[in-house]
């Protein structure tokens, strides 16, 4: 790691004005973006007391080799670099730009003695009343001050609550009348928890009885002259006006829906819904499976549907409209069978235009969250992706940090439509932006071996060209090294790449195996394997990039086997020249496609008339069969 003191610029030569920085790694990458309204006060303050910087901070210094700047006009113009450079380059310690968390929601604790109002994330307790998603964050801490005002619900820690309890004052929330402050005795135990049951109806669509009953008190105290408490619960009254149409309102009021939507990769599905009754989203769920079977998306609504409504033991909160991505396998049958359930007709469909086709996609967008959170949970913590990443330093004995991992995998049928992917780990977090794919032709295909050995020295000599004339703010797409390079399979696998890797100069570069049937760690040239415990977070971080490598290879492999087929079975239709065959390939994309289309459809393509579309068909069915 780089001493800060062998970069740091001469006194003097830093500007005062703003503008923007970065730090740049040995390898030419730019590994943080910063801005400053005064760049020389702003850069010394990383070169001096090194050892009190922040720890992420002291890393970055420490990875850096150099430190580059540049002047802009206005804090505006700073703004805008620094986005630009950000986006550009990607840094890996600029992750306050990186959301990985999930959607917060206004939660009241009403499991507890003193219920408490607070913003949640994560896994939803039992006897917790809670209340979105919320996004931004912003809107959700927007509805907690202003509900607060009409109901001075609890919304401290426990431990400010004891204190104040141990005491006898109140924290500041209790002294501007945000809180009832039942820690001091202010309201009783009992009484508090009326408030929160009553902050509850409020968020759960309810606000009718309360609003009736403050505009009483308005009325109530213009009639007596108490003209400040009449303003007061004046603006009581806006307030909860503003926070119920503000957050409760999606559709309008007498829409009754159940919205759903799904991501997936390879291995699992993530579906969610949204419950809205009376236009307002009165909740929420999720859930996570694995995928044992290869299955469309019409086949998972059907499932989905099946399995939520079909356990439902109150069938009568089935609602009016069911509205999914894409219409089920038997749409009239599980449109019956929904309506049977309910004891009402139940309109089962894909909403096309308007509000609810944009809610879809906001239910979508918590599925793709959901998804991502759940496969990055573990990976995603940064304790425990540091603990991962010196855990498997250590077993292997390795000089220098983990920053950057490449994984390796071949993917084939037969040895025929040989391909391979490159996926990245930064951090112990995964970069897409740097995943590569690779098509193996002639004597490399041969066999695994083989193809490992042309995939690793493909990658490397491009290294090696990219790195000798690297361009900062244009990087190649393969310029910068890894500190560790994995391949999926054994001791064959392993020995390609470190023979790869030596051909080409790159001796200290280490490589490792990972195979699949015992989960053992093969280094170049050992007899026997490293085994890690089954616990192990080093052992979870190979496999987790092991499993990706091979998911983005099937991808690929799937790909080119389909443009395969398709040209393959083309060949045969008599008088299909090559550019209408390529047109057709590219209007289809796959065979599956192409078989499923009707002679007027596959007509549409310019150039095929109706004739040579029937005989492509025929053609198809002849290979199939």
């Amino acid at each position: 790691m780089a001493d800060p003191a062998s970069y740091r610029p001469k006194p003097g030569e830093i500007p005062t004005n703003p503008g923007v920085y970065r730090f740049i790694d040995p390898h030419g990458r730019v590994v943080y973006v910063g801005k400053a309204k005064n760049l020389r006060a702003r850069l010394n303050s990383y070169f001096t007391s090194v050892h009190q910087l922040h720890p992420k901070t002291h890393a970055m210094v420490h990875s850096a080799a150099s430190v580059e700047w540049t002047v802009v006009g206005s804090e505006l113009e700073a703004i805008q670099l620094e986005y630009t450079w950000i986006k550009q380059h990607t840094p890996r310690f600029n992750i306050m730009y990186r959301d990985d968390k999930s959607y917060p929601y206004l939660a009241v604790t009403m499991n507890e003695k003193v219920p408490r109002v607070q913003v949640m994330r994560g896994d939803k307790k039992p006897g917790v009343k809670y209340f979105g998603p919320f996004h931004p964050a912003k809107a959700i801490r927007e509805t907690v001050d202003t509900m607060l005002r009409v109901f001075p619900v609890r919304s401290c820690s426990p431990g400010v609550y004891k204190r104040a309890e141990a005491s006898g004052r109140p924290c500041l929330l209790g002294y501007i009348d945000k809180c009832a402050a039942p820690c001091v005795g202010n309201i009783s135990i009992e009484d508090h928890r009326k408030l929160a049951e009553e902050f509850v109806d409020v968020m759960a669509g309810r606000p009718g009885p309360h609003m009736r009953r403050i505009e009483q008190q308005m009325k109530d105290a213009v009639a007596e002259l108490r003209y400040e408490d009449a303003a007061r619960h004046r603006d009581d009254l806006e307030a909860l006006r503003r926070v119920f149409e503000r957050n409760a309102v999606v559709l309008a009021e007498e829409t009754e829906a159940d919205i759903f939507a799904f991501a997936q990769d390879e291995l699992e599905v993530s579906a969610q819904v949204f419950h809205v009754r009376q236009g307002r989203i009165r909740g929420q769920r999720g859930w996570i499976s694995e995928k044992v079977e290869e299955i469309d998306e019409a086949g998972l609504i059907e499932q989905l549907l099946l399995q939520v409504y079909g356990a439902m033991p109150d069938a009568e909160r089935i609602p009016r409209e069911v509205l999914v991505p894409v219409m089920p396998e038997n749409p009239q049958e599980l449109t019956t069978w929904l309506s049977e359930r309910r004891g009402a007709k139940v309109n089962l469909r894909v909403p096309q235009r308007g509000d609810k086709a944009s809610l879809l996609g906001t239910v979508k967008e918590n599925a793709d969250q959901a998804l991502t959170l759940h496969k990055a949970r573990r990976s995603s913590d940064i304790t425990t992706r540091s603990a991962a990443l010196r855990e498997l330093q250590e077993h292997l004995d390795l000089a220098e940090p983990l920053m950057r991992i490449e994984c390796f995998d071949v993917s084939h049928t037969g040895g025929r439509n040989v391909v391979a992917s490159m996926v990245v780990l930064e951090d112990g977090l995964p970069k897409k932006k740097d995943y590569r794919r690779f098509s193996i032709r002639g004597e490399a295909a041969r066999d695994d071996t083989a193809s490992m050995f042309d995939v690793i020295t493909r990658r490397f000599r491009k290294y090696l060209e990219e790195s000798a004339n690297l361009d900062v703010d244009d990087p190649g797409k393969f310029a910068y090294p890894p500190s560790l390079v994995v391949v999926d399979g054994g001791q064959p696998q392993v020995n390609a790449a470190r023979r790869a890797l030596d051909e080409l100069g790159l001796t200290d570069m280490p490589v490792v195996g990972l195979a699949k049937r015992l989960e053992e760690i093969w280094l170049p040239d050992d007899e026997f394997p490293l085994v890690l415990p089954r616990t192990s977070e080093a052992l979870y971080m190979l496999q987790r990039i092991r499993d990706e490598a091979h998911r983005f290879a099937i991808q690929y492999h799937r790909t080119a086997r389909s443009k395969q087929m398709t040209h393959s079975a083309l060949d045969e239709v008599p008088g299909l020249g090559p550019s209408r065959r390529a047109a057709v390939v590219a209007h289809f994309g796959s065979v599956a496609n192409l078989t499923k289309a009707t002679p007027e459809q596959i007509a549409e393509v310019p150039g095929i008339g109706l004739q040579t579309a029937q005989k492509i068909l025929e053609t198809l069915k002849k290979e199939t069969t």
